[in-house]
């Protein structure tokens, strides 16, 4: 599929997804988004696909936020719109695909961006990431599930903190805080993110899905996580990968997973 804002190219069983409008620092408007959606569930769906990377274009920004101009006269029913629509194509969506996700996070990650980031099942950003929710700044909230994933991260008080001043943190600072696994160069954070996908390709697709469900239905609302984590542990007794991980590991092999 040919794409006007973004990049998706598939090498040795991971999709990287490049966000690339540089002249507008990678930020998100509805086209955008839309695209978004489509290659992440074109990867989703392609079972080569083990893991994607989202990253920016450029070093200066992974996403710097939201396309403002695109917004700026809605109206309140025109807003909330905007957010449920967001949530559903893509925050909401890659928090909740089975295929790992990790954030390659260069430079800004505002707004959108940082809550894009956090919708990805983990980050690594480069030493130069600067990470906030400016919203507020605007007369705003953050609205593609920011003011819900970021207390998830690095608990309440800093979140609240972070909302309120509409500041910055930088890198080490994000690492510290738990909002980032790992800190590098710009040069070599994608190596780094391709070395931790390697790690994620070794082990069964199908169990790392599961995880992944599993994992979530904590954070939701009314749903019993332990109850799911149940559910999932004993749907990996009925798969090939089940068979395949427990026969290599009596036979002192490495597994050769099917991803069934």
């Amino acid at each position: 599929m040919t794409y006007n804002n973004i990049l998706s190219e598939f090498n040795n069983g991971i999709t990287t997804i490049t966000i690339n409008r540089p002249k507008k620092l990678n930020a998100l408007n509805k086209e955008t988004i839309q695209e978004l959606h489509e290659a992440f569930k074109a990867a989703d769906a392609d079972k080569n696909t083990k893991v994607v990377i989202v990253t920016g274009s450029g070093e200066k920004a992974f996403v710097a936020g939201a396309d403002i101009s695109e917004f700026a006269d809605f109206d309140v029913e025109n807003g909330g719109k905007l957010a449920a629509k967001g949530q559903e194509l893509l925050f909401d969506f890659v928090e909740n695909l089975s295929t790992p996700v990790i954030a390659a996070v260069n430079g800004f990650a505002l707004g959108g961006g940082l809550e894009l980031a956090m919708a990805c099942h983990f980050r690594v950003a480069s030493d130069n990431a600067k990470m906030g929710l400016p919203e507020t700044s605007l007369g705003v909230i953050p609205g593609y599930g920011g003011t819900q994933r970021l207390p998830q991260l690095i608990g309440k008080g800093r979140a609240m903190e972070l909302v309120m001043t509409a500041g910055m943190i930088d890198a080490q600072t994000a690492h510290n805080y738990g909002l980032v696994n790992h800190v590098t160069t710009v040069d070599e954070l994608l190596p780094l993110a391709e070395k931790i996908a390697g790690k994620i390709m070794r082990n069964s697709s199908v169990a790392i899905s599961k995880a992944i469900k599993a994992v979530n239905a904590n954070y939701k609302d009314g749903v019993d996580g332990f109850a799911v984590e149940i559910e999932e542990f004993g749907n990996c007794f009925g798969t090939a990968d089940f068979k395949e991980g427990t026969t290599a590991f009596l036979e002192k092999r490495k597994a050769d997973f099917p991803g069934e």
